[in-house]
């Protein structure tokens, strides 16, 4: 009888040790064990909001985000990505929803936009995309036991780009890589041509000259700074004020402006285009995000 009093205290012990060892993203994870995880949604156009089921809001995102024309293992990887980046956004929001519809967050596109947008071949890559994500079902990325913030983009300049550079934060994961195989994608190169007066009118200075007086480029070459008739602009302010790209451009002034820009996006975390190729070249979709993710796990979540 001695022995039995002395079991229960025990036992006790064991659960508060239990449950005392969950970090907050633990908890998280598991307090959704035993039901789908829903996540609240925000139409950027209409302002709607609404609750979706996550592994439902996937199959919008990957056919918004992505070329459902993609292998399955960059696909896959796509998954993992929106799905982690979905979750970091469900446990860091302190608006009244936890994701927007557009490139703010991640662009999701509903059932009749996928099939505006594929039209006869619809039924085809909504299964594909639906494979990609079944067969990720649950897996995200993490960083010290929490999910992280798994930034992607379309296309690098043939470097990924560090999280500091342009959304000034600090994220180990985060960081540049070599990314080669986008040098050799359709649409690497792209030339833009503007007007003097579209040009300044964009910029807000003055037209009467134009000259550009000084560029500062970071490690990737990527402009860092710009100063246009004494202005100066950052390189990201410049990019969204011209509708440029990336921020890898050369200006030729003559008769216009002419803008040449390597790659597509911010350039931080996965490059899509980056991971098809890899794809192509028989990584899977653990590989590829373990390479453009620095020191990242996969784990199982249920969804």
């Amino acid at each position: 009888m001695k022995n039995k009093y002395l079991i229960i205290p025990i036992i006790i012990l064991s659960i508060v040790a239990i449950f005392s060892s969950f970090t907050p993203e633990t908890t998280f994870l598991k307090e959704n064990e035993d039901k789908n995880i829903q996540i609240t949604l925000k139409d950027s156009e209409s302002n709607e909001i609404k609750a979706i089921d996550l592994e439902e809001y996937l199959i919008g995102v990957l056919a918004g985000e992505m070329p459902a024309s993609f292998e399955e293992e960059a696909l896959k990887a796509q998954a993992v990505a929106a799905r982690s980046y979905a979750l970091y956004k469900m446990n860091t929001t302190t608006a009244d929803y936890d994701i927007l519809s557009d490139i703010t967050n991640q662009v999701y596109i509903t059932e009749s936009d996928m099939r505006e947008k594929w039209g006869e071949d619809y039924e085809y890559y909504y299964d594909k995309i639906k494979d990609a994500i079944d067969d990720t079902k649950g897996m995200v990325m993490t960083y010290e036991d929490e999910v992280i913030s798994a930034y992607y983009f379309s296309m690098s300049n043939g470097y990924t780009e560090d999280v500091a550079s342009v959304f000034g934060e600090s994220k180990e994961y985060l960081v540049s890589v070599d990314s080669p195989w986008d040098k050799d994608v359709k649409n690497f190169t792209i030339n833009t041509t503007f007007t003097k007066e579209e040009f300044c009118n964009k910029l807000n200075i003055d037209c009467s000259s134009i000259m550009i007086n000084d560029i500062t480029r970071n490690a990737t070459n990527r402009v860092d700074n710009i100063v246009v008739n004494n202005k100066s602009f950052k390189g990201t302010e410049f990019r969204t004020l011209l509708g440029l790209r990336s921020t890898d451009f050369t200006i030729d002034i003559s008769d216009n402006i002419n803008i040449t820009t390597n790659g597509y996006g911010h350039g931080v975390g996965m490059s899509q285009y980056g991971a098809n190729e890899m794809a192509k070249l028989g990584y899977n979709y653990e590989e590829i995000l373990k390479y453009y993710y620095k020191n990242v796990e996969l784990e199982k979540i249920n969804v």
